[in-house]
């Protein structure tokens, strides 16, 4: 018979394996299949006594003895339980893991009884090792294993008697295995120290990794209230923030809230990303946060804003319309200075990044209350120099804003979160390989649930589709964003003002109103650019040169960047063609082609390039006034961007509609670009005093201007002493 065998099987027989040669040789004569076994564990009968276990089969003949001899092979301890009844703890804390598993493979079965109760639980606490009331990133934290018995921890004496168990524990009353693992944590239970900020990132995440594995964490002591009150804050619970005394404006809901969380994020001593959508308000929302840490003296020291030059002029009319009794400075010119800057205390200082990067030194040497970095997403490389200028500078309270936080990769994420806390994301190496990597493969995936846990205690993010912000916002969100000429604009604009002004104060009649017209064209040409007003070609067109000759594109930039993000779309009206071809041409270097639609444009293709864009075709679509200002749908767009204004309210409104219209069912953003301290600031303010009176004032658009005198029409050219310079 040996001849008959596999080579395999006359290997065993010639190894002395007569047993298994035995059942092989039975299972041949006798081919009918075992039936089920289960091995049945209970609990000890008394204390110091053995657990007890049974072999349960509806029947026991020959190949169930063949299953059990074979299983006793393989786990010895099964012969034990056939003879006597018993089981070691040790051997039945194993049948939790690979000898019941091996069991399993023969069919055997492991039951236990309601009374054993099957392992404990084990996850890992970080205590604070400090009994200061203040939870310090740098302090020292200790990390330990936490064992628990239905949820409930255990006192150190029982995780002793754990430690000192073979396999199985009284415990309240109850019998417990334990396993290995359980018993090796138990004598090793303390782990090592962590910092605050390792201790922070684990209780928040609900994880840590211990050996490359990821295990539950929690934190215990001071560290679990933090934790608490961090999730908390954002909530209506707890004590109330009123809007302050000094703010000259009604929050909206959502507003309120995020000032709220920005009060109790800082009170507890962390900085804050408020990350709302373009549009929400969150200029308004960071001055009612000023003005609340001044009424609870907690800005005695001055508020430093640090946003890009085309918004500069914004900070400083904003405070001054919703706060008006702040004292702020612009600190951005040549004659810039910090002199006297507290007292009086509670103002605002508001500069620029490039001022920053000249600056930085000067800068850091103020104690700031808050350091706001507005369009943060401007210093999200850490290692640029603007990103290590604002990092250099002292504040009780950092506040990044931005509605983009994240334009390319979660890395850029990193960079404005560990400005606000340095130090409590890790390193960015160490961030992409946890986090950064796993949750861009997977967006729903455990790692990226794992950051969502970690930053959103320090990250609010609001959306104008979200149901408790929708409800709130009108049809219609109107803002003009004011900016600087640069030196070249205002260069240009001084010249043209001048020899304009002296040939129209020699002329009368027909020929001034000629002249007029003529200094009003030039003036909104070199408002809008150089190369507009200049009549240069767009071939051959550098976006970065440009745009440095120009605050309008600089503006349209970040607002066209912050529009691509969010996955909108937006209109750009001009009532210039030549203009229009600039932007276009712009926009296209910067890699977002972009349609014109303009009088020169046949009427079948102007229905092709609406059907494109409102199939989805492209970020933007732009248009002259003149052409495109009435009859078109143009609904998929949620932004309206105004480069040079209708002067007639009118016009401008029939523009607007081509968006917000019936079909629209957002909230449409409009947007207008100022050149500050020229003819447009002034024009801007009339429009805003003058709307109702469009017929009797301003329906002739410039045409209306040409009757004013000598003297009214300088005071509406000249160009605001300051005005200009920008860089």
């Amino acid at each position: 018979m040996i001849g008959d065998l596999p080579y395999a099987g006359r290997a065993r027989v010639l190894d002395g394996d007569a047993a298994e040669w035995a059942d092989r040789c039975a299972e041949a004569a006798d081919p009918t299949p075992p039936a089920p076994m289960s091995l049945r564990v209970k609990p000890p009968a008394a204390a110091r006594s053995p657990l007890t276990a049974e072999l349960h089969a509806p029947r026991l003949g020959h190949p169930e003895h063949r299953v059990l001899r074979r299983a006793a092979r393989d786990w010895p301890p099964l012969d034990r339980i056939r003879r006597v009844g018993t089981l070691g703890g040790g051997d039945a804390a194993g049948l939790l893991g690979p000898a019941g598993e091996r069991l399993a493979r023969h069919g055997i079965k492991v039951e236990w009884s309601a009374g054993l109760v099957r392992g404990l639980g084990a996850s890992t606490i970080a205590r604070p090792r400090s009994a200061d009331s203040v939870f310090s990133l740098g302090g020292i934290t200790d990390l330990a294993w936490q064992l628990a018995l239905d949820g409930e921890p255990l006192s150190e004496a029982e995780a002793d008697a754990v430690a000192a168990a073979d396999g199985v524990a009284r415990l309240r009353g109850r019998w417990v295995l334990i396993d290995p693992d359980t018993a090796r944590r138990a004598r090793e239970r303390h782990l090592g120290e962590l910092t605050g900020a390792q201790a922070l990132s684990a209780a928040l995440t609900g994880q840590i990794t211990l050996d490359g594995q990821d295990v539950a964490c929690a934190g215990a002591g001071r560290l679990a209230g933090l934790v608490a009150a961090l999730r908390d804050a954002g909530n209506d619970a707890g004590d109330p923030v009123d809007v302050p005394g000094g703010l000259r404006a009604t929050l909206r809901g959502y507003q309120h809230l995020a000032l709220r969380w920005l009060a109790r994020t800082t009170e507890l001593g962390f900085g804050a990303l408020l990350a709302d959508d373009m549009g929400l308000g969150k200029t308004l929302t960071v001055i009612a946060f000023h003005l609340h840490r001044a009424r609870m003296d907690l800005a005695g020291s001055p508020t430093l804003v640090v946003c890009p030059a085309s918004l500069l002029a914004n900070w400083e009319r904003e405070l001054a319309r919703f706060a008006p009794d702040v004292p702020t400075r612009r600190y951005h010119t040549a004659s810039r200075s910090l002199d006297g800057l507290a007292p009086p205390e509670g103002q605002v200082v508001v500069t620029t990044y490039g001022t920053l990067l000249r600056d930085a030194g000067r800068l850091a040497g103020v104690s700031w209350g808050i350091v706001v970095a507005d369009e943060a997403q401007q210093v999200k490389n850490h290692r640029s120099q603007a990103a290590q200028a604002l990092r250099s500078l002292p504040a009780g309270a950092r506040i990044a804003v931005t509605g983009t936080p994240v334009e390319n990769s979660l890395s850029e994420l990193w960079a404005i979160l560990d400005w606000t806390n340095p130090g409590l994301f890790g390193t960015l190496g160490a961030f992409r390989e946890r986090y950064g990597r796993a949750a861009e493969r997977e967006a729903g995936g455990g790692a990226a649930r794992r950051l969502g846990r970690l930053v959103s205690p320090f990250l609010m993010r609001r959306r104008k589709t979200d149901p408790d912000v929708a409800p709130e916002l009108p049809e219609k969100v109107v803002s003009d964003r004011y900016v600087e000429l640069t030196r070249e604009q205002a260069a240009l604009y001084e010249a043209a003002t001048a020899d304009t002004l002296a040939r129209i104060g020699a002329s009368t009649g027909i020929a001034r109103r000629g002249q007029v017209l003529r200094l009003f064209q030039s003036l909104r040409q070199i408002c809008n650019s150089p190369a507009h007003f200049l009549r240069e070609s767009a071939d051959g067109w550098d976006a970065g040169v440009q745009a440095a000759r120009s605050g309008k594109l600089q503006a349209l930039e970040e607002l066209m960047d912050s529009v691509a993000a969010a996955g909108d779309a937006a209109l750009i009206f001009t009532g210039y063609v030549s203009m229009g071809r600039l932007i276009q041409a712009h926009l296209h270097t910067r890699g977002m082609p972009a349609e014109f639609l303009h009088g020169g444009v046949p009427a079948a293709k102007r229905q092709e390039i609406v059907d494109q864009f409102q199939s989805g075709d492209g970020v933007a679509l732009i248009l002259s006034v003149r052409a495109a200002g009435t009859g078109l749908n143009l609904t998929r767009a949620g932004h309206v961007i105004h480069f040079d204004r209708p002067w007639n309210p009118a016009v401008e409104d029939q523009a607007t509609d081509r968006a917000h219209r019936i079909g629209q069912h957002r909230t449409v953003n409009v947007h207008h670009l100022i050149a500050e301290g020229t003819v447009e600031d002034r024009i801007a303010e009339l429009l805003a005093r003058k709307r109702g009176l469009t017929e009797a004032v301003l329906a002739g658009g410039e045409t209306a201007m040409t009757e004013l005198d000598d003297g009214e029409l300088r005071a509406l050219v000249s160009l605001s002493q300051g005005a200009g310079g920008a860089v």
